[in-house]
């Protein structure tokens, strides 16, 4: 140790830190828990404070954010399975199925309890993931001081891993959801292993051994955790023989439970993303693409300026002296790292931590169309800020006025950090502002454009939409998804046979994507090409037999061709999926009251009417039953107290404001013998017709209100007026 300085000497952190580095190795040891009394558990607090602070600082903004038309909706918002919340059978499926060719059951438990809390209220899922963003932070804190007894290194390792802009991608996006949530099991395995370090015992390993299953089953990105650990024997923990490198095979051994996990869940990752490999990418693509990626993720660290979502990946290898750049940065890294093991042994440690944890991302094996992404380094690059800063630490320990120094730059750092993740979290309010960012900041970028233009559509910019579509489709013509969102806009401007060429289109380039089938029925349905709209939803519900919507649409194509007990079986599968279907329940309505079931055909139009009261064929469908009841000429058929209970229903749901609900009352209220509230019904029914400049209609309803007021019932031969 370096004599005690009267000034500027080093401070009780150095005194308590640094001398962890220079004792005695030896295999087996763990580095010693800090002095009593040298951190204030007030301290201590003030700091965790503080760290909760400065991440709601940055993400308190998101719980005003909404959803994005990107995986949320596979994950959360369009998942039937989730969507309603907690059940036994929901959860069985989440354990049998994957969600994007992914299978992490214990991150889509956790969107199923936000679903279950918050329903679809954004807002609530966003609060998840800043809270579980905030353990991890905390959780980071508390086990490097535990660990290496340095208290404000560690606290500025935590803070940098709060609000580092690249992290924005996996806290404000509820998709990566499975970041965050991995991040607090990736520290509560590193705490218990620590505890076990210091006093071994099959019960603590056991521990170390459940917290990192539940790890994997949050994001299997963590299958280098094992490796982690062995980093950490080395330094801070100290348990490799005195001045060597090799790992001792007890070391190996203890680890052992671990890797038969990493094994397991790697099998499991490569088969269920098989179907996501890009084969158009050739392997010396893949590893250009990797080293660059590399040399990329830290120069984003130093300066994160254009930080987008996503990176497209390029057409062909990256230039020579871009490769050759990248290749000498890492190699002149390493080197140091090896040649300062000894003196600096954490360099290694750091360096090593974030080579080794982005290799299951970094794209040997490239899954999807994205070059790279923010949010792979959330854990990775702790490996970074862990070197760095204890390098400066000890590098700076002769500095006069060290502290000052030290402190003021931290601080400038940080508030730069903070500012510039601030104003990157704000691109996620929305998914037009997000892919308008995107798109600024990238180019040739199909995806953004085409995810562009579905956001368009769906807030009824439909000719914008379609600009940016089709220039997804010159980017990358075999872009599936692009060609059915075109169709989708094409559709609702009303050019059914181009919409449709853009359906098949999409359907020959992937095969086994149910959604232009659905939408390719429902043009043809629209066409009154019934018997081949039909085929189309039955093939997409063959490759998606929980495919809601296109049970629903064939149910309604079915009651066209009045095959009504085939109809009322597709309408109640739907609601199997999803109970609070309200058009299904509209669909079983219909087919049931067309099937001659009046009285549970009204239940279901009345509970379609309590999901959505704006569900304007469900309003209709009842006036239509109130108006048989009230009119038909058999007074069999007619009912006046039903039929004013629907007529007023329905009225009341059009806000008084539809001149057919408005007539319905007024013949139910004539029916039952209230003809002076049956005129003031059918005036307002004549007023509201003339206001639309509807001739015909005005005549029928002047006609009705002079029965009424002659206190006379109309009566119908036809079952609406």
């Amino acid at each position: 140790m370096s004599k005690r300085r009267k000034k500027d000497g080093p401070s009780r952190e150095d005194a308590v830190a640094r001398p962890e580095t220079n004792l005695p190795q030896f295999a087996g040891a763990a580095s010693p828990k800090p002095p009593a009394g040298a951190d204030s558990c007030w301290t201590i607090l003030c700091v965790c404070v503080l760290l909760a602070a400065t991440v709601w600082i940055v993400f308190g903004q998101t719980l005003h954010f909404g959803f994005i038309n990107s995986d949320e909706q596979s994950y959360v918002v369009k998942n039937d399975e989730i969507v309603h919340g907690f059940s036994w059978r929901a959860v069985a499926w989440i354990f049998t199925h994957t969600v994007s060719l992914n299978w992490h059951p214990l991150t889509m438990l956790s969107h199923m309890l936000d679903c279950q809390l918050y329903g679809l209220n954004a807002g609530g899922h966003h609060l998840s993931n800043v809270l579980l963003h905030t353990v991890s932070a905390i959780l980071l804190f508390l086990v490097l001081r535990d660990m290496t007894g340095a208290l404000w290194r560690s606290a500025f390792v935590a803070a940098v891993f709060a609000v580092h802009p690249l992290h924005v991608e996996s806290v404000a996006w509820v998709a990566e959801r499975k970041d965050v949530l991995s991040g607090v099991f990736f520290m509560l395995t590193i705490m218990a292993y620590l505890r076990y370090v210091r006093q071994p015992s099959w019960q603590r390993h056991l521990v170390v051994w459940l917290a990192f299953a539940l790890g994997l089953m949050s994001k299997s990105m963590l299958v280098t955790l094992p490796f982690v650990l062995l980093l950490l024997d080395y330094w801070p923990l100290r348990r490799f023989a005195p001045g060597r490198f090799s790992i001792p095979w007890g070391l190996i051994r203890e680890k052992i439970p671990l890797l038969v996990l990493t094994v397991i869940f790697c099998v499991i990752t490569i088969l269920t993303q098989n179907g996501a490999l890009n084969k158009y990418v050739s392997l010396s693509q893949c590893l250009t693409n990797a080293a660059a990626s590399y040399a990329i993720y830290l120069g984003q660290m130093f300066w994160p300026a254009e930080l987008a979502f996503p990176y497209p990946y390029p057409n062909s290898d990256r230039p020579l002296g871009e490769m050759a750049a990248a290749a000498l940065v890492l190699a002149v890294i390493s080197a140091t790292a090896w040649i300062a093991r000894r003196k600096h042994p954490y360099l290694m440690v750091g360096w090593l931590w974030y080579l080794g944890m982005l290799v299951p991302v970094i794209g040997l094996l490239q899954v999807g169309e994205e070059a790279h992404a923010d949010h792979y380094t959330y854990l990775p690059q702790i490996g970074i800020y862990l070197m760095l800063t204890w390098l400066i630490a000890d590098l700076s320990v002769r500095l006069r006025h060290r502290f000052f120094y030290l402190t003021g730059v931290s601080v400038m750092v940080l508030v730069a950090l903070i500012f510039c993740a601030r104003a990157q979290t704000s691109y996620w309010k929305d998914s037009e502002t997000l892919w308008l960012h995107t798109l600024a900041c990238t180019v040739n970028n199909d995806v953004a454009e085409d995810n562009l233009g579905a956001a368009l559509i769906q807030n009824g910019k439909v000719t914008e939409a379609m600009l940016h579509l089709q220039q997804a489709l010159s980017i990358q013509p075999d872009n599936a998804q692009a060609r059915h969102n075109l169709g989708v806009a094409l559709s609702l401007k009303g050019h059914l046979d181009e919409a449709i060429i853009q359906y098949q289109t999409a359907i020959s380039i992937e095969p086994d994507f149910p959604d232009p089938y659905n939408n390719l029925g429902n043009a043809l349905f629209k066409k009154g090409q019934l018997d081949e709209a039909i085929a189309q939803y039955q093939t997409a519900i063959k490759i998606k037999p929980d495919y809601a919507d296109a049970l629903d649409n064939l149910s309604h194509a079915l009651i066209q061709k009045r095959e009504l007990d085939a109809a009322i079986t597709q309408a109640q599968e739907a609601l199997k999926i999803r109970p609070d279907f309200a058009e299904a329940r509209r669909n079983l309505g219909v087919a049931l009251v067309q099937k001659g079931l009046v009285d549970e055909g009204v239940l279901q139009l009345q509970q379609a009417l309590a999901i959505q009261p704006g569900l304007v064929e469900a309003q209709n469908d009842l006036a239509q039953i109130a108006w048989i009841q009230a009119t038909w000429p058999n007074i069999s058929v007619r009912n006046e107290t039903k039929a004013l209970e629907l007529a007023r229903q329905t009225d009341q749901l059009s806000g008084g404001k539809n001149p057919m609900m408005a007539a319905t009352l007024a013949a139910a209220y004539a029916d039952a013998g209230r003809f002076p509230e049956a005129v003031t019904a059918a005036e307002r029914a004549v007023q509201l017709a003339g206001s639309q400049t509807n001739a015909a209609m005005t005549a029928d309803f002047q006609a009705q209100l002079k029965l009424y007021q002659s206190g006379l019932p109309f009566r119908a031969a036809v079952a609406k007026p």
